[in-house]
């Protein structure tokens, strides 16, 4: 991994680096081949051509670039995450309450949709 990606990770606050190392293994474990690196100021994990910003903040982890209709049906069971137009926020407290499968799904159709 890249030493910015590093540093990044290494300055996450406690209270959401379970969130953030949660989203992580999600992401490897469906996306092995992905590279890590920083965009925006934020680790992107890019598969084929598409990203996937994860941005650390107070609240807990969001994220940037997922597929919209991939996200149509996390959103319709758990519509208190959508925070903005393409800003899914992932409270680090209610981050529960979103399963593996869940996320999973979202980063599998985010970062396969145009794949190369």
């Amino acid at each position: 991994m890249d030493a910015d990606v590093q540093a990044y990770i290494d300055g996450i606050a406690p209270e959401h680096r379970p969130l953030f190392d949660r989203i992580h293994r999600l992401v490897l474990a469906a996306y092995p081949e992905a590279t890590v690196g920083l965009s925006y100021g934020m680790p992107t994990y890019r598969a084929g051509a598409r990203g996937l910003h994860v941005g650390v903040w107070r609240h807990g982890v969001s994220l940037y670039g997922w597929d919209a209709d991939a996200g149509a049906d996390l959103l319709a069971r758990h519509p208190r995450l959508l925070s903005g137009k393409g800003t899914l926020r992932l409270r680090s407290g209610e981050a529960a309450d979103v399963t593996d499968d869940e996320l999973s799904a979202l980063v599998r159709a985010s970062l396969g949709a145009c794949a190369d």
